[in-house]
């Protein structure tokens, strides 16, 4: 499957809770990180997902913020993915930056470079991306 979204991830649905037109899902990445994606009902019910199924989980880098020192810091985005970051590309007025968070698994953001330079975004740094689950598209392979 090929699409524009730099994050693509497989996981095996964990679990399902449907409660009127919404469904929230959980996935088990490789990296046995847990993603929340909340979907329609009806969308959950078309791509006929259960739990144990294989799903793909697809997040624009736009939509995903880096924070450091969430220690005792509550949030209400479900999806708070804790890596280290591997590699920083600074642009002119964003920077990509790519966290590793084991197995093999990277997820990207987009992060202004002012942002990247306040926070003092580095290679080693332990950093976690944070997103909510509205902004996770699912899909099945047909």
């Amino acid at each position: 499957m090929k699409t524009s979204a730099r994050n693509q991830f497989a996981g095996i649905v964990k679990s399902i809770q449907t409660s009127g037109i919404h469904a929230q899902v959980v996935l088990t990445l490789p990296s046995n990180h847990e993603l929340v994606a909340t979907i329609t009902s009806e969308s959950c019910a078309q791509l006929g997902l259960k739990e144990g199924d294989t799903a793909i989980a697809l997040i624009k880098s736009a939509n995903i913020i880096i924070a450091t020192n969430l220690e005792h810091v509550k949030l209400s985005a479900r999806n708070q993915l804790k890596g280290v970051i591997k590699h920083v590309e600074r642009g002119a007025v964003n920077s990509i930056v790519t966290l590793d968070l084991g197995s093999n698994v990277h997820i990207h953001a987009g992060v202004t470079v002012q942002s990247t330079e306040q926070l003092d975004l580095h290679p080693g740094q332990y950093a976690t991306a944070v997103f909510k689950a509205g902004s996770v598209i699912l899909g099945v392979l047909a």
